[in-house]
């Protein structure tokens, strides 16, 4: 699927759109969430396993980039959203995140979930709100994996 804005933004579900070099330069150098760094290997199996979504300029650039970790039936988790800096400002992220909310691909999960630590705003308009039950959430946390220091 692919929408455009008016202004000539365009968001494409293509996984082909996704530029992987200028995406492995963003997760492994200008986000806290891969503060290890990111190997490359790590990046191309989790593409393969994910529903992405590519933000591109009018200029055909891809200037931002979100994907769902997803079973494409009951539940989606939203991952490395990340609007290039230069592009920022413009609602890209949420609107990248409002069209991962209305993908059709996602109509029938009962649960999409993400983690952030700074853009709890984009996505409270695009519908997500705090934990209504964290008490029965769990998590195993390993920080370190799939950095280049931990094979």
């Amino acid at each position: 699927m692919r929408w455009q804005r008016d202004d000539g933004y365009v968001i494409d579900d293509d996984p082909a759109v996704v530029d992987r070099d200028r995406l492995h330069v963003w997760l492994d150098t200008d986000t806290y969430w891969w503060p290890s760094g990111l190997r490359r290997e790590v990046l191309e199996d989790a593409l393969a396993h994910s529903l992405t979504l590519t933000a591109v300029d009018p200029e055909g650039t891809m200037v931002g980039f979100g994907r769902a970790i997803t079973d494409r039936a009951t539940f989606a988790f939203l991952a490395d959203v990340y609007i290039d800096p230069d592009h920022r400002g413009r609602g890209l992220g949420g609107w990248l995140t409002e069209q991962f909310v209305a993908h059709p691909e996602l109509s029938s999960c009962r649960r999409l979930m993400l983690a952030t630590r700074d853009a709890h705003g984009v996505y409270a308009g695009a519908g997500f709100t705090p934990l209504a039950m964290p008490d029965i959430f769990m998590e195993i946390s390993r920080p370190g994996a799939g950095s280049p220091a931990q094979p």
